[in-house]
């Protein structure tokens, strides 16, 4: 994991948080932290996620559920069946199988289909146990932390990794896992549900990956970027 104490001008960057979170909290409002799915679905959930649309996962999701009544009937299955109902979202012949694989993996650890077991233990090992399924990296752990157990636990998807270095949060060409230390140490833990949500928000609003509206921005007067390129 990066020492954070190392990122260059760490203290700037942390000094940037309350005022840039104070405007989104005023733009956006300020989402109350709460559960999205069961834990498990959760984790399933965001497999499935992995290298596609929103839609697309909301598609393939929808179709495992209403093909397997149960996670044990889609840990039981045969494979070429769980790919078939998650074909809407692409990439199946991978996911299928690794959902089944945390499935058993799970199953064969816990003796049941859960992990609500993992809001009792510290963080980091809560962590470390996700990050050792087949195919949850370091975002899939964080999400689930802070979704499903509402856990101080920020996760770094593509719209904060390209606006966190935009603002001047991250320093450009921070790799994404490595940013979510970073950012937990910026972000207080209470805030780390809305600030996610908000700045996605604006990321997908406004912040555009190749088309940025810098001049409607709530936050050019304080992003890095606007302000090196607009003088």
């Amino acid at each position: 994991m990066i020492d954070v104490s190392r990122i260059p001008d760490f203290d700037r960057r942390k000094e940037k948080y309350a005022p840039i979170a104070a405007i989104l909290d005023e733009v956006y409002g300020h989402p109350n932290w709460r559960p999205f799915l069961p834990p498990l679905d959760e984790l399933i959930d965001c497999i499935l996620s992995q290298s596609t649309s929103d839609r697309n996962r909301e598609r393939a999701f929808t179709a495992l559920k209403a093909a397997f009544p149960t996670w044990e009937a889609v840990m039981n299955a045969p494979t070429d069946e769980v790919i078939a109902a998650i074909k809407p979202g692409g990439l199946g012949n991978q996911k299928g199988p690794r959902i089944q694989n945390v499935l058993r993996r799970i199953y064969i650890e816990r003796g049941e289909l859960s992990i609500d077991f993992l809001a009792d233990l510290p963080l980091e090992d809560a962590r470390r146990w996700l990050t050792s399924l087949d195919g949850v990296g370091p975002k899939t752990a964080a999400i689930v932390l802070c979704f499903a157990f509402l856990r101080p636990a920020f996760p770094v998807d593509t719209h904060i990794h390209r606006v966190g270095q935009r603002l001047g949060f991250l320093p450009h060409g921070i790799s994404a896992d490595n940013a979510h230390p970073v950012m937990e140490a910026i972000v207080p833990p209470e805030d780390h549900f809305a600030f996610h949500l908000n700045l996605i928000r604006l990321g997908r609003e406004i912040c555009d990956a190749r088309r940025p509206r810098c001049e409607i921005c709530p936050l050019n007067a304080l992003c890095d970027t606007y302000q090196a390129t607009s003088t």
